[in-house]
């Protein structure tokens, strides 16, 4: 189940963050977006990298398919558009929302046992719509519910407690943190919070490419294998509709992506080869422009990554610019 003794931890420092993509507007370069990029081959050797993928940083959510794979190696006995939900940032969509409450059901527990954050869904439209018709927020309209209800399914089988299921030194969290060090290679640097409640683990960004690639190639009917193929099948479960990361997951066959808070993206293909992007400034306009190039570097066809290119830059209400990752990842812009 577990590789070879994960090796030190990364260091904590100022990320060398270099340029990543220009924000260009009438062929002058009005912004630079910095930040960080890995390319891996299929044999796991760094083809491409860029910045600093080897000081700690923390993923964010592109940690969550790692987290379903631990809880699965913990007992977990969802599959299909449950365990996708399981590993997802979630728009809040009603789907999103009886999902998490069919997890909680088959655990025998209720929404009260939830702690992540009550919070408005993420997407945007049906965020409108909630305000609209006056309901509050919610633990289960929160984007990370369906990792927690899972977490808590997890401790409910293992007979671990269920009030405390977010503490750093509860066994749920051990055992995620294990599988952290295990997928990623290398020990955790620093523990800290992540937006939702739970527990988030410092890494480097090459630890998290290599972690999404042992995900992807991982043997038939591994916990691994099973987390990569439920996120692709269930592509909207693990984000939302019109979200760009089912997109991609749509558009590019075998793909397994997430994305992160803080301008986060993990990508890898069945065959191994893995990217992972960090903007440093948490921008999201710039994290799936970056990511398809990435990914075009990384031998993805980039007649496939067209339509991820970026969005325009306006004026007067017209294209006057783009988003341009820089030339050491351009393969997308003629």
């Amino acid at each position: 189940m577990c590789g070879s003794a994960p090796a030190s931890a990364p260091v904590v420092r100022e990320p060398l963050h270099a340029p990543v993509a220009h924000l260009v507007r009438g062929d002058v370069i009005e912004g630079i977006h910095y930040g960080s990029v890995v390319v891996l081959t299929a044999d796991g050797s760094v083809a491409l990298q860029i910045g600093d993928i080897e000081a700690a940083f923390y993923p964010r959510s592109t940690l969550k398919p790692v987290q379903a794979v631990a809880m699965l190696r913990a007992g977990l006995p969802l599959d299909g558009e449950l365990l996708s939900l399981a590993a997802a940032s979630h728009s809040g969509e009603e789907r999103h929302l009886a999902g998490t409450r069919r997890i909680l059901e088959l655990a025998g527990i209720t929404e009260d046992h939830l702690r992540n954050v009550p919070d408005l869904p993420f997407d945007p439209v049906v965020r409108d719509a909630w305000v609209r018709e006056g309901r509050l927020p919610s633990r289960p309209a929160q984007n990370c519910s369906g990792k927690h209800a899972a977490m808590l399914y997890t401790a409910k089988l293992n007979g671990w407690s269920l009030d405390d299921y977010l503490a750093p030194g509860h066994p749920l969290q051990q055992a995620i943190a294990e599988t952290v060090e295990d997928l990623t290679g290398q020990r955790i640097s620093q523990v800290t919070v992540d937006g939702c409640g739970a527990p988030l683990f410092s890494v480097s960004l090459h630890g998290l490419a290599r972690a999404a690639a042992r995900i992807t190639t991982a043997a038939p009917g591994t916990p691994e294998a099973r987390v990569a193929d439920a996120m692709r099948e269930h592509a909207e479960m693990a984000s939302g509709s019109g979200r760009d990361v089912a997109a991609l997951m749509r558009a590019v066959p075998g793909l397994l992506t997430k994305d992160g808070f803080e301008g986060v993206q993990l990508a890898a293909l069945p065959d191994g080869r893995a990217t992972a992007v960090k903007i440093a400034d948490g921008a999201d306009r710039a994290r799936i422009p970056v990511a398809a190039a990435a990914l075009a570097r990384a031998g993805v066809d980039p007649a496939a990554l067209a339509e991820f290119a970026g969005e325009p830059v306006l004026g007067g209400a017209k294209a006057v610019g783009s988003i341009r990752p820089v030339r050491a990842l351009d393969l997308l812009i003629p």
